[in-house]
């Protein structure tokens, strides 16, 4: 009966590579404000196929309607996180060797011991490391500073009264490139109800962009992790390191 069915090795390629996209998508989206926002707009295409199925013209009218108005403001709200995935395909192996890295091992070594001692002196601090999605938007809104990454210079610029201890500092390449920058802010609820400024703009350039970021709390002295969208906190200074090395040394 479904002779006329021809099942070509074409069709299992296109069947896997639509399965794969949609798993990394679908992980990448994971824990983020998309996902629920997905979820409701699948639900109307399920219910826009059983319309269609039970020829309810009205219902479906309506459904299709819908669907094409959340297409639209998906596109529109999560133009960030829709940004980060498509820059996301430069970091594929082929493609690394044109890229460069986020800091090298005494970098790392020095933010670590920067951390560990603003963490015991209770000194608000935020330093974030690019990794593949350029921060040139950001630092431009900082000063520039133009040093070698040191544990010495990171605390001295994060100790009040001084002028840029309020903002970002951005590290590339194991250089301090710019300080008191200012980042876009996460929207989680849980961010804005239980942390302070620092950590939503912390989460906020971890999740629009590929960066990582260091956030050590000036009320409870904790050192807290972004990457990826996520947060990890109360982290002690080996910890810290372990995840830092971690997210640089991770590729997709």
């Amino acid at each position: 009966m479904l002779s006329f069915v021809r099942f070509r090795w074409v069709d299992a390629v296109d069947i896997l590579i639509v399965a794969l996209l949609a798993y990394y998508f679908l992980r990448f989206l994971k824990g983020t404000r998309a996902i629920r926002m997905l979820y409701g707009l699948f639900f109307l295409v399920a219910v826009s196929f059983i319309a269609r199925w039970l020829d309810f013209k009205a219902l479906g009218l309506i459904v299709n309607s819908l669907t094409t108005v959340w297409i639209v403001a998906f596109v529109i709200i999560f133009q960030p996180e829709i940004r980060n995935i498509l820059s996301r395909f430069g970091r594929y192996r082929p493609l690394r060797f044109l890229l460069k890295h986020g800091a090298d091992a005494a970098a790392i070594d020095e933010i670590v011991d920067a951390a560990a001692q603003m963490k015991d002196h209770r000194t608000g601090a935020l330093i974030v490391i690019e990794r593949d999605i350029g921060l040139r938007e950001y630092i431009e809104t900082g000063t520039r500073v133009e040093a070698r990454v040191s544990a010495p210079l990171l605390v001295s610029i994060f100790t009040p009264p001084g002028p840029l201890h309020d903002g970002a500092v951005i590290i590339v390449g194991g250089q301090v490139v710019a300080a008191g920058c200012t980042l876009p802010l996460s929207e989680e609820r849980y961010i804005e109800n239980a942390l302070g400024m620092r950590h939503r703009a912390g989460l906020g350039i971890a999740t629009v962009t590929d960066a990582i970021a260091v956030v050590v709390s000036e009320t409870t002295g904790k050192i807290s992790f972004a990457s990826r969208g996520a947060l990890l906190s109360g982290l002690t200074p080996s910890q810290l390191k372990y995840n830092i090395q971690q997210a640089l040394a991770t590729e997709l």
